[in-house]
């Protein structure tokens, strides 16, 4: 199949390789760019590479915590039918007046709801980014982990971790990490007499790599980066005479997962003139 420059430049701001190379990566994966992103890593011209955000929408991602009772919706659809604060009409029907009022669509796309331990907030960018954190917490103040909370949840906005822990990472990731990491190492001259055991033992060392870069407990803690964010949550919960746990927590960008449709401009103006 053809490849198109378009393709190529958009794999090239994915991993900062050169072009040829994006070129013949995307021709051998026949223009699957998991498939060529795959295939420089293994190759050893790309780094690991998070898989490309789609163009952002326009919207705004909020959190908040509250005491209030405020219901329990299971989905969006049951959000819209909830009692808005303060009125006796729904969500769904205030939110129709807001795009009235506006002129713009309104949609809550999606949300998510921690009822249990304590919740902390952080907005980025003026609504680009929203993170809750959900802390277990034992024999402390909840106001007392609340600086610890938007330490990490800004970690979380910053470095955008897949997983929680090494432990969440499932063994189907693990697997394909390793067979990407053993062929790379094996295609590296530097290697070429070295025995299988070794090979083994580096990929080991670089599938810690992957945990340090990929999971929120492993990775280095962005205020201090001499150690990891687990040690510094122990840390701090010795400090404070008490137990600290992250639970969960939630990343929105918003946009992310929604593309917006790209038209030809020269197709458009025919399309309006005939």
């Amino acid at each position: 199949m053809a490849i198109s420059a378009k393709d190529v430049q958009k794999l090239r701001e994915m991993t900062g390789v050169g072009m040829m190379d994006c070129k013949k990566a995307l021709t051998e994966a026949n223009g699957d760019f998991d498939k060529a992103i795959e295939w420089l890593r293994e190759k050893g011209l790309a780094a690991q590479t998070k898989k490309a955000g789609k163009i952002a929408a326009e919207g705004v991602s909020y959190a908040i915590t509250a005491d209030n009772g405020v219901g329990d919706p299971a989905d969006v659809e049951a959000l819209k039918a909830c009692t808005y604060p303060g009125t006796d009409r729904t969500v769904a029907d205030v939110t129709a007046d807001k795009v009235l009022a506006i002129g713009e669509n309104i949609q809550v796309r999606r949300f998510v709801r921690y009822a249990e331990g304590v919740n902390v907030p952080y907005i980025h960018m003026g609504g680009k980014i929203g993170v809750l954190v959900n802390l277990e917490v034992e024999g402390i103040e909840a106001g007392k982990v609340t600086e610890l909370g938007k330490d990490i949840a800004m970690q979380i906005a910053a470095m955008n971790p897949a997983y929680l822990d090494k432990s969440d990472v499932d063994q189907a990731t693990l697997d394909k990490e390793k067979e990407i990491l053993l062929i790379q190492a094996k295609e590296d001259p530097k290697n070429a007499n070295k025995p299988e055991n070794i090979i083994e033992k580096m990929v080991m060392g670089r599938i810690g790599k992957y945990y340090e870069e990929n999971c929120l407990l492993q990775q280095a803690f962005v205020k201090e980066n001499k150690v990891s964010v687990e040690k510094h949550i122990a840390e701090v919960a010795k400090q404070l005479g008490g137990k600290i746990a992250v639970k969960a927590f939630t990343r929105f960008q918003t946009g992310e997962g929604i593309e917006k449709a790209e038209e030809d401009f020269a197709a458009e103006v025919a399309s309006m003139i005939h």
